[in-house]
C-alpha cells in the first residue's frame, strides 16, 4: 500500500541504501519533463543525488526546482518509492559524495568518470510527497 507522508520510514530509508538506481524527473523552460538515470544517496537529512554544473539536471532545478526521484527494487517491481519535492543544490561535500556514491554503485574507490575542471553538485530532494510499495 502507498504512503504519503513527508518522513522517510525506517525501511524506505535502508531501501534506498541498497546500489539501486534511480530516475529523476525535472522540468524543461518549456514545462515539459525531462528523466535521467542517477545514483541516489540517503543521509539523516533525507534524499540526494549528485551531478555536475552544467548539466541539464541544475539547469532546469535552478530555474524551477520542483522534481521527483523515483527508486524501483531491480528484483521485484513491486518494491518502489517515489519521492517528490524542491530541490537544493549546493556544492559543499560534492566530490566526496560522488566518490562515495562509486563505492556505493561501482565497488570504486574513485568516481571514475571525473573530468578536469567540473565542479560537483549535491542536489537535495526536500520532500513535499513520498509514495512507497512493498516497504512496509
Amino acid at each position: 500500500m502507498a504512503t504519503d507522508t513527508k518522513n522517510l520510514t525506517p525501511n524506505q530509508r535502508e531501501f534506498l541504501e541498497h546500489p539501486y538506481y534511480a530516475t529523476v524527473t525535472t522540468l524543461r523552460e518549456d514545462g515539459s519533463p525531462q528523466t535521467t538515470v542517477v545514483w541516489v544517496d540517503v543521509d539523516d537529512e533525507g534524499v540526494f543525488f549528485n551531478t555536475a554544473s552544467g548539466r541539464a539536471k541544475p539547469r532546469h532545478l535552478e530555474r524551477n526546482p520542483r522534481l521527483s526521484l523515483n527508486v524501483i527494487d531491480p528484483s521485484d517491481g513491486y518494491r518502489w518509492i517515489s519521492v517528490s519535492g524542491r530541490a537544493e543544490i549546493t556544492p559543499e561535500g560534492a566530490d566526496a559524495s560522488i566518490d562515495k556514491l562509486a563505492k556505493k554503485y561501482l565497488d570504486q574507490e574513485e568516481y571514475p568518470w571525473r573530468k578536469p575542471g567540473e565542479q560537483r553538485l549535491i542536489v537535495r530532494i526536500r520532500p513535499e510527497h513520498v509514495e512507497a510499495h512493498g516497504l512496509d
